[in-house]
């Protein structure tokens, strides 16, 4: 057979269900070939790891785990022949066993990776804007702006091994020197990300690489079936259905699974806020079925953002990594980020994603799901190319704006009456304009019709940011110090109200809080039962778990209505 068969045969295996054996040929066919170049090595590894996850038996699955086990080796074999291998570096293809990530990954990535692996360095002749790295460094390396302010080609790695003392790693030494200034842990990663120093991380056999990953987990699922496509599945049954089995993490256990997140995702070029800022005693896990498990996070006291709560969530089918998910929510309503590897994107999508939003509904109570216009292709032209709107519109989310929603009901009609046609990519960018929602319990009832709104479709939080920003500009002259003194006073008397005795996370809760409250005209007029409810609310931000923080929320009808009216007003996404 011609190598370009056995690759044809491969990719034919992942959809061969029932399988009568002719995946497990394909497999073999596989580990016998010699891939002579990147661009079919990356096919092959594709291919495998679909099958690794959605083996259709028992020998599918181990026949697949053999094969990808060698890939590192392929890579070596191909390197030494100095193949092209630059494949590995497009974000589709990366995180292979026996490539290098390289990028600028951040303060508190880079402290991690340092502190776990040994094959992590800086590559400083790798840069866009070398005076930046000049300027920085200054302040750990004596007498280097006796060159960096006066010369343009400065060996900045030079100086650093020079700096650094015997045994030590430039990198590791330089990030302990960032830990000791005298500065806040968010002060410190603004000052070392500003340098934006590229980080390079050799793979080799790394257990967070993509192709070895593996967690243990439910009893293997094998699918010699074919596989749930979107039409298979009752999305708002699964989502609003009831509550998964949910087991909670021990912190060993919890820090474990926070350290696959970040590693399998710093090996794919990425970080997520919610991994890298993750609190692992309020780590859960929950088993839906199908061999798939969701681990399931909050992010810690220190690092949550000033209104909404952050939940993320990395989903694993027979052990392998498939999927990522970042929630902000805020009330009943959260905007819902949510990606399949591009590996797993002909597999059981639609249900995996029903199934994270029921477990976000069962912890975080909430029952409104947003999805932002870049995940459909605002900006966005992998969106745009993949036809990412239609995914969400056929599981029952609907455009916010209706002018759009008039576009998308014309072009449902479309494509009702003419089999094969395809959505124009100039209309796709024109939907993928305003937020699109998904809320548990109702039924699309007619895009642009009255019946199909909600009191979120005009919601951006940002729209409650600008106005206290303008606030700022127009009252306190842009100052910012004024402005959050004069806000905590006035709330605090409003409020009745001493902060003294308070924890320093919930004095900076309550002093983001207050910018917001501030501008709520008639709270000298509330209840004095609605004032401590509200001071409970401000004390729970900082609390164990942003669950509570957002029950309290719900609760409170009145500061519901006042920041719906808040976040309502203003253009809507193009600020």
């Amino acid at each position: 057979m011609t190598l370009e068969r056995v690759l044809a045969g491969l990719e034919r295996a992942k959809a061969l269900r029932p399988s009568r054996g002719r995946a497990e040929k394909a497999i073999a066919a596989a580990g016998r070939a010699r891939v002579p170049d990147g661009a079919r090595l990356a096919r092959l590894h594709e291919a495998l790891l679909f099958l690794r996850a959605y083996p259709q038996n028992r020998r599918v699955l181990a026949m697949s785990q053999k094969v990808l086990e060698t890939i590192a080796g392929e890579i070596e074999r191909l390197e030494e022949r100095d193949t092209d291998l630059s494949i590995f570096d497009e974000l589709e293809y990366a995180g292979v066993a026996g490539t290098t990530v390289a990028t600028e990954f951040s303060y508190d990535i880079a402290r991690w990776l340092t502190a776990r692996i040994p094959a992590v360095e800086a590559s400083w002749e790798v840069h866009d804007q070398p005076d930046r790295l000049g300027e920085g460094l200054a302040r750990f390396v004596p007498l280097l702006e006796e060159e960096a302010l006066a010369d343009a080609a400065v060996p900045h790695g030079v100086w650093l091994k020079a700096a650094t003392p015997p045994g030590r790693r430039d990198l590791s030494w330089l990030l302990e020197r960032f830990g000791s200034l005298p500065l806040s842990p968010r002060e410190r990663a603004e000052l070392f990300d500003a340098l934006a120093i590229v980080v390079s991380w050799r793979l080799g056999r790394s257990r967070y690489s993509r192709t070895l990953l593996r967690v243990p987990g439910p009893r293997p699922c094998f699918s010699d079936r074919p596989l749930l496509a979107r039409r298979d599945v009752d999305f708002g049954a699964i989502v609003g259905g009831p509550p998964l089995p949910i087991r909670r993490l021990s912190r060993r256990e919890g820090e474990r699974m926070l350290d696959v997140a970040r590693g399998t995702t710093a090996a794919r070029y990425r970080e997520f806020y919610g991994f890298t800022h993750g609190d692992a005693s309020t780590a859960l896990a929950a088993r839906p079925g199908r061999g798939t498990e969701i681990f399931f996070f909050s992010v810690v006291r220190e690092r949550r953002l000033p209104l909404r709560a952050t939940h993320t969530a990395m989903v694993f089918v027979n052990g392998v990594a498939v999927a990522y998910y970042e929630g902000l929510s805020f009330f009943e309503r959260m905007e819902a980020g949510f990606n399949i590897y591009y590996t797993f994107r002909e597999g059981e999508s639609a249900w995996i994603y029903a199934q994270v939003l029921r477990l976000c509904r069962q912890v975080a109570g909430v029952t409104s799901f947003s999805v932002d216009p870049y995940q459909i292709g605002f900006h966005n032209p992998e969106a745009i190319e993949s036809g990412a709107f239609w995914f969400y519109r056929k599981l029952g989310f609907r455009p916010t704006d209706p002018k759009v929603a008039r576009i998308v009901a014309a072009e449902e009609e479309r494509v009702a009456a003419r089999p094969g046609y395809r959505t124009p990519q100039r209309t796709l960018r024109r939907i993928a304009t305003c937020n699109l929602l998904f809320e548990v319990g109702t039924r699309d009832s007619g895009l642009g019709t009255r019946a199909g709104r909600s009191e979120w479709d005009r919601f951006h939080i940002r729209n409650i940011g600008l106005s206290v920003d303008r606030r700022m500009a127009r009252q306190f002259a842009g100052d910012s110090e004024r402005i959050r003194l004069d806000s905590s006073q006035r709330v605090a008397r409003l409020l009745q109200i001493s902060t003294r005795g308070w924890k320093r996370v919930e004095k900076e809760a309550f002093e983001n809080w207050a910018l917001v409250l501030d501008l709520i005209p008639d709270l000298a007029a509330w209840s004095r039962r609605e004032k401590e409810a509200l001071v409970g609310i401000l004390r729970a931000k900082a609390g164990r778990d942003e669950a509570s923080y957002l029950r309290l929320l719900r609760r409170h009808a009145r500061l519901r209505a006042a920041l719906l009216r808040l976040g309502s007003r203003g253009p809507g996404y193009n600020v």
